[in-house]
């Protein structure tokens, strides 16, 4: 057989393989149960939103991409076709009302909507960080 027939069959083969392994360990990967994560922190949602107040990158540095339980007054729930977001109301800004906003697990819609506002609840979610207003924790669950 001719040397670049070898050499073209020899890189579909890689090719192939590269393929299959790049199916198997990041396509197929399995994503992680916020659900049953250990929270890194447990705070107070007024200790927590006044820590981005006052040093930003400190509180970035230490709470983005990790799992938190952030405990304190629910103010409301705001709720769209595929998505439940609770709201914890800490300061009146510029432009409106400022906080932290979870967004919450499917599993946990309902529940979080029959929340009446102004309860008190600890909710553990995966903090990704501060848009100048509010900030932003996902993939959120309510613990007791």
């Amino acid at each position: 057989m001719k040397t670049w027939i070898k050499v073209i069959l020899s890189l579909i083969i890689i090719g192939i393989v590269g393929m299959v392994l790049v199916y198997i360990f990041i396509y197929n990967k399995s994503h992680p149960d916020f659900e049953k994560m250990k929270p890194e922190y447990t705070l107070a949602a007024t200790d927590f939103y006044n820590s981005f107040i006052t040093n930003r990158t400190e509180s970035e540095k230490k709470y983005n991409g990790k799992v938190l339980a952030v405990s304190g007054t629910m103010t409301r729930v705001e709720s769209t076709d595929s998505l439940v977001i609770a709201v914890f109301v800490l300061n009146q800004g510029m432009f409106g009302e400022e906080g932290i906003r979870c967004s919450m697990l499917q599993n946990y819609h309902d529940k979080t909507r029959l929340l009446p506002p102004q309860s008190t609840v600890r909710i553990k979610g995966y903090c990704t960080g501060y848009n100048e207003t509010d900030v932003i924790i996902e993939q959120s669950c309510i613990i007791k």
